[in-house]
Order: C-alpha cells, then sequence, then structure tokens
C-alpha cells in the first residue's frame, strides 16, 4: 500500500520516475495524486480547435479527417501530415520519416493528440505530436484508462503525455492505503465535504461533473485552510512581537506640517493617514500596504507617517528602487518640508524641525561619510535612499518606521535587511501603484494590511488608452504616429517604448544572456520523445511544411528611433534613452525632454518609474504584449501628469482573442492599478505565496484559484484562526500538523518570519 509521502520510483519505477521528477517536478505519491487535470475531455465531444495558441503545450480529442504522405525533393526522407478535426476547424500532425504510423492513423479515428502547437503558412500544427487513439480495439489497460464518460488531461511535458500521466494516477489510486486528512472531521461534516481520500478519486476519476465540483471543492480547502492555518500561527508571533509605539504627539513637526499645506488632504488621504496612525500606536509593528496610482498622494500619506514617528522619537528610511527616484523624492520632501527640514537650532530650521538626509551609491565619499554620521547619532529623523542603506556599515541610532517604494522592485530579503536595522523590529509600510500578483495574493489570504488610494489627485487628467492591432490593421500605426505628431504640433511631447536596446550584439552581459538561453533550450531538447532522434535535422527546412514559424524579437530602441527618424515622424527632434548609456549621456537626454528641448523620446523601460514631465502626453509602446500588465500601468503613469489629457497606444502584432490581446484589452479597460493586478493575477498566479518565486510556475497552490475563490480563503481563514486560538501548536490535530510541516520547509518558514 502507497502512502503520500512515499517516493514515486517505489510505484512506478526509477525510470518513470526520472522523467516525473525532471519534467514535472513530482517526486512522491502525494506530488503526483497533486498533480490535478487541467480540465476534461468528454468522450462523445471534441476539443473546440479554434482555441488553440501558438507555443502552447495543448492535448486534444480530435478525429482524423485525412493523411497523406510525401517524399522530400531534395534529400531522403518523407513526410506524413494528418489532418484531425473536430467538425469544423482543423489541425494538422506533421511526422518525420515515420511513415509507418499511416497504418494505425486511419480517417475516422479518435484519439488524444498532444504536443506544441505552431504555425506554418498560416496553418495550426503540432509536429512530432504524441497521441493515444481511443476506439473499440484498444489494448486492456488503454481502455480501462479511457473507460469514462470523463477523460482527465493533465498539465503534461514532451515526454511525458497525459494518458501516460493518467496511467501512473492510476497505480497510486489503486494502491492507495490509509491517508491522514488535514481537514478536522467535525469541519468537514458541519460543510458537507468528502475525506481526502474520496476527494482525490472523484477528481482523477469522476463518474460525472458532480464529483469534479465536489472533489475541486474539497481540495481548493485543503490549500486554503492549511495556509491560513500557516498565516494565522504567523500574525499570532506577529502580535506577540514587541515593537516601540509611536503614537501621535501634539505640537510637533506633524502638526507644523500640516499647517503648512496650502490644501486639505481628500477624504482618501484622511482615512489612511488615521489608519497608519492608529498601526502606529501600538506596541507590534505595522506590515501595511498602500496602493494609490502614480501622483494620487502616496508619498504625502507616507511623510505624514514618518513624521509623526519622529515626533515619537525615531526615525524613518525611504528605500526607493534607483537613484533617479530617490532624488525625486528628496527633492520633493525637502520641498514639502521647507525650514522643517533642517534639524533643531540650525540656521534657518525650525524648532521641531528634523534632518532629512540622502544615501546612494553615487554619492561621494565626504558626503557618504556625513549621511552615515547623520544616521548613526540620530541627527536625520528622515534617511532617503536606494540600496545604498542595506548596507552592513549603515546604522540607525533609532529606527522606527521602514517606508518602501515601488514595492514590486523589492525582494522580502532586502526589505528584511533593513527592518533588520533597528533596535527593534521597525514599523514598515510599502507602497505601490500596482501591487505584484503575490501581494494582491497575501491581501486576499488577508496577511497584508491594505489602503488604497482611489481618487484621481488634483490637476491630473484621465489617461486614454488603446489597443493598436499592427497586423491586422497596419493602417492604425500609421493613425498612432499620426497622433504623435498631432501632439508635438499642439505644443506637448511623447515618448515610443520599447522592450530591447538593440545593441546587445556588442554587450558581454547580452551575449552570456543568450548563450543561457541557447543552454536551456538544449536541455528541453533533452526531454524529447525519443522518436525525435529518428528525425534527419535537415528535414527542418523549406522543405518541411511542419516547421513552426518563429516569432520575431523584440522591437529594439536604436531600430525604432532610426525608423521613426527617416520615416513618420522626420523632422521632429528624436533621442535615445536606455541603461547602458553613460550617466551623464542619460541625464543630459533626460535634462533635454524636460526642458522641451526634444519632441520625442525613443526609451526602454528605464522610463517606468521616477520620471516627470508634465508635458508629456502621448506613449507609444511598441510589442505591448511582451510587457507584464503592471509594468504597462506604471508606463503610461508617465502620461497625463500636467492639465492636458493622456493618451497611450498599446501596439501589437497578438491576433485577437489570444490572452496577451486579452491581457491589452484589460489594460485599456481600467485605471485601476490593484483591478490590473488581480486580472495579473488570475493569468499569471501568484508565484509561492510561502516562498520567494514570484510567478505561477512554483505556485504552492494547485486548485485554488486567488481572486476567484476570495470567498472561500475568507472561510478558510476565519476557521483556521479559531483552531490556533484554541490550540496553537496544534497538538489535538495530528494531520493537520503533517499537512502543513510539508509545505513549510525551513526555506519558507524564514521567509514567512521575514514578511
Amino acid at each position: 500500500m502507497s502512502r503520500l509521502d512515499e517516493p514515486l520510483k517505489k510505484l512506478v519505477g526509477d525510470r518513470t520516475a526520472t522523467v516525473l521528477a525532471k519534467s514535472l517536478k513530482l517526486d512522491t505519491v502525494g506530488d503526483l495524486l497533486r498533480h490535478y487535470p487541467r480540465r476534461y475531455a468528454e468522450r462523445g465531444r471534441l476539443t473546440d480547435l479554434s482555441r488553440l495558441e501558438p507555443d502552447e503545450h495543448v492535448t486534444v480529442m480530435a478525429e482524423i479527417a485525412k493523411v497523406g504522405k510525401r517524399q522530400f525533393r531534395n534529400r531522403r526522407g518523407n513526410l506524413l501530415e494528418v489532418e484531425v478535426t473536430d467538425g469544423r476547424g482543423k489541425l494538422t500532425l506533421i511526422f518525420f520519416n515515420q511513415a509507418w504510423r499511416e497504418e494505425e492513423l486511419r480517417p475516422g479515428r479518435r484519439g488524444l493528440f498532444a504536443g506544441k502547437v505552431g504555425r506554418f503558412n498560416n496553418v495550426i500544427q503540432l509536429s512530432r505530436p504524441d497521441y493515444q487513439l481511443i476506439g473499440e480495439d484498444e489494448q486492456d489497460g488503454v481502455a480501462d484508462l479511457f473507460a469514462g464518460a470523463l477523460i482527465p488531461v493533465y498539465p503534461a511535458a514532451a515526454n511525458m503525455p497525459s494518458w501516460k500521466i493518467a496511467q501512473c494516477v492510476g497505480m497510486a489510486l489503486d494502491t492507495l492505503g490509509e491517508i491522514g486528512d488535514p481537514l478536522p472531521a467535525e469541519m468537514r461534516v458541519r460543510r458537507g465535504m468528502p475525506g481526502l481520500a474520496e476527494a482525490l478519486v472523484q477528481v482523477h476519476r469522476p463518474a460525472s461533473w458532480a464529483d469534479v465540483t465536489a472533489a475541486r471543492d474539497r481540495l481548493k480547502w485543503d490549500e486554503a485552510f492549511v495556509l491560513q492555518i500557516a498565516l494565522a500561527r504567523r500574525r499570532r508571533d506577529a502580535r506577540a512581537q514587541a515593537a516601540v509605539a509611536r503614537p501621535r504627539r501634539p505640537d510637533g513637526i506633524l502638526d507644523a506640517f500640516d499647517a503648512r499645506l496650502p490644501f486639505e488632504l481628500t477624504d482618501g488621504q484622511k482615512q489612511v493617514c488615521a489608519e497608519i496612525e492608529a498601526d502606529l500606536a501600538t506596541e507590534h509593528p505595522m506590515h501595511r500596504l498602500l496602493q494609490g496610482e502614480v501622483g494620487a498622494g502616496k508619498t504625502l500619506v507616507a511623510l505624514r507617517g514618518m513624521l509623526a514617528v519622529v515626533d515619537a522619537g525615531g526615525q524613518t528610511a525611504l528605500l526607493a528602487p534607483t537613484e533617479v527616484l530617490a532624488q525625486q523624492h528628496y527633492r520633493s520632501i525637502v520641498e514639502m518640508l521647507g525650514p522643517l527640514a533642517e534639524g533643531a537650532g540650525m540656521l534657518g530650521g525650525s524648532e521641531v524641525g528634523t534632518k532629512v538626509t540622502l544615501l546612494t551609491g553615487s554619492m561621494g565619499v565626504p558626503a557618504r561619510r556625513a549621511a552615515l554620521l547623520d544616521l548613526v547619532t540620530g541627527e536625520a529623523g528622515i534617511a532617503i535612499g536606494t540600496h545604498a542603506l542595506i548596507e552592513d556599515k549603515v546604522e540607525f541610532h533609532d529606527l522606527g518606521l521602514v517606508v518602501v517604494d515601488e514595492q514590486h522592485r523589492f525582494g522580502v530579503e532586502q526589505r528584511d535587511a533593513l527592518r533588520g536595522k533597528g533596535k527593534r523590529p521597525p514599523h514598515l509600510l510599502v507602497m505601490t501603484a500596482t501591487p505584484i500578483p503575490r501581494t494582491v495574493a497575501m491581501t486576499v489570504f488577508g496577511d497584508l494590511e491594505t489602503s488604497i488610494l482611489a481618487q484621481l489627485p488634483s490637476g491630473r487628467s484621465p489617461i486614454a488608452t488603446h489597443v493598436v492591432p499592427a497586423k491586422e490593421k497596419p493602417h492604425f500605426l500609421d493613425r498612432a504616429w499620426q497622433r504623435v505628431r498631432e501632439e508635438v504640433e499642439n505644443g506637448h511631447q511623447a515618448y515610443v517604448v520599447c522592450p530591447r536596446i538593440g545593441d546587445e550584439e556588442d554587450d558581454p552581459k547580452a551575449k552570456k544572456k543568450a548563450g543561457a538561453k541557447k543552454a536551456a533550450k538544449s536541455r528541453r531538447d533533452e526531454d524529447l520523445p525519443a522518436e525525435a532522434y529518428l528525425d534527419d535535422p535537415e528535414d527542418i527546412g523549406a522543405d518541411a511544411a511542419g516547421a513552426a514559424e518563429e516569432r520575431r524579437p523584440p522591437l529594439a530602441v536604436l531600430d525604432v528611433a532610426a525608423a521613426l527618424t527617416a520615416g513618420p515622424l522626420a523632422g521632429l527632434r528624436i533621442a535615445v534613452l536606455h541603461g547602458r548609456m553613460a550617466p551623464d549621456d542619460k541625464d543630459d537626454v533626460m535634462r533635454r525632454f524636460t526642458a522641451g528641448e526634444l519632441d520625442v523620446l525613443v526609451a526602454t523601460t528605464v522610463i517606468e518609474v521616477g520620471v516627470n514631465v508634465p508635458n508629456a502626453t502621448a506613449m507609444v509602446i511598441m510589442d505591448a504584449d511582451r510587457f507584464g500588465v503592471s509594468q504597462l500601468h506604471q508606463l503610461r503613469g508617465r502620461v497625463g501628469r500636467g492639465s492636458a489629457p493622456g493618451l497611450t497606444l498599446l501596439v501589437s502584432e497578438m491576433p485577437g482573442g489570444t490572452s496577451a490581446r486579452e491581457r491589452l484589452d484589460a489594460v485599456a479597460a481600467t485605471l485601476d492599478g490593484f483591478e490590473l493586478s488581480r486580472i495579473d493575477l488570475e493569468q499569471r498566479r501568484e508565484g509561492d505565496v510561502l516562498g520567494d518565486a514570484q510567478s505561477g510556475s512554483r505556485s504552492s497552490l494547485r486548485m485554488l484559484e486567488v481572486v476567484r475563490d476570495e470567498e472561500l480563503i475568507v472561510a478558510a481563514r476565519e476557521e483556521a484562526s479559531t483552531i490556533i486560538e484554541r490550540d496553537p501548536d496544534l497538538v489535538e490535530h495530528d494531520d493537520l500538523r503533517s499537512a502543513l510541516a510539508s509545505i513549510l520547509d525551513a526555506e519558507r518558514v524564514e521567509y514567512l518570519d521575514k514578511g
């Protein structure tokens, strides 16, 4: 009898276990049984082939329509083309030098066909697909595998197709012994849920769609509940942590600052400020996310929290991702504070003032020494800087609050390193316009308190965003360049953003990256099925109709700038900006653009943060589908910063109906950064909620979908909190304690501790 923690090699043998581990990261029986079907194919229903997308690994159920074979003209060998259909669309299967397959791939037969979708001469195809036919003459074992009305289709690999995974799962279910259940029996009965063993059978061998629904609901609860147990224990430990309370002091620097403000705070700002002040006044560390659009007043709100801490005798540190942004924060904060930005007793300073110090990596030795001295003596109540603040030499007299700007640019390790400079755990405030998916997940799980500034700032104009389908409607792109000209003619300026610089061949780092990609491709090639190596590589050429079209490289700044200068934007003052330019050259270009001496700036994402040119009203983002949702939202925040309305055009060659186009349409449809982050979360997944992986490839969630299952997650939090309050060490819940230990290795425990 198998247990969930038993190695797979004992169940399926060394060879298959090695493939499962290498290709799908499945090592134990439990890993295999929690590798759930992606979808289910119904025996009498064929897959809709019109929804297939290039480069996607798919398993489809289809019927063979016709089979053709031909010899290559200029070399030995043959090509077998098998056309399959869903009754409406068609898909071509390509086999090189495997004419013998014609005997079994006969018109009228149905089967599951798996491979990577490609496109050649506008024909959708699978090259070198794997397949399993379904029919009356199935062999023993295969017939049992496809006996049900619902056939599970699993996330698969090139050398481990869905039906082979199904065979392994069947072996695991047939030999499964007694297994523990992490959900307490009383909770299962109260919520009408099946036991874990029953749910695993239902999800892998469903007799009906009702079985699938019941199993999924139960298995989602497993994931949500065990995670909420981990987070409930973390919240309990955090409440036990001692922090210095920093209550607001009357008649201090905060009151003096408020008196200087030439405007009244918005209702939203007042509410968020009250939430932050309440957190700072408690004796356990604040851990709050401040989300708001670019220019919505996040810095002002954060500054008021910083001043409250200064009033209470502590120091604060604002961590920015770039020197440009750190310097911008320094200038704006000093300007807002005026005489309050000097220590008490200093010439021109206020009696309740405090020194504001800047610390960046490029500062000269004398300035750096002076800044470090200000921090260690407590002379500076406010420190603003880049990663330089994290260095070992930096010491604070009494660090009470850490503010992290552009939260998505920093890892947990970096934030924790700065927090570690407090003698006691400091309070933490992280700010962002678009939270990363994992952050959204943590807010849904209730592990991160959230404040949102939703109001559009006074004086800011709305930004109109449109998708430009360059391949389907080339004249739309022509019109985009006309719009740029119109903005310039009206006295404004524009950005053109590209995903690549264009001089990568001359750059050693880029060469190294390209080499790594090539090596990665070689490693992927090792995963191809054995029969792939029987093919002559020379067959993949002009004579091979099965060769998939390669997607062109991303557009580059240098190439696009040259094309625009000679073409649609000829006569305008155009310059380029990218990360490999010398610092002085970058500063000179930005100075000229800010001063209005340039009309169009063709740049990479170096303009994503810290660039404020109110006269820039238009932005054209080339190959917009190659950027993430959050990045697109950050980029368009560079326009519409003045009194004139902003315009962002998202140029893409991806066809309508693809997930890439749906992502762009979502960006065009809303200016709500948090909503966009939730869309990003649905598409990219949340990463490892308990670890440091920021993408969905290492997601600790297999069945649970954070956005769609938010109500379930909230309910699981309530159940988990009740259990942890009553039994914090899970003494009475052995199976739950074991399930928690299985997902909380030492690395994840440390990660959660760092928050």
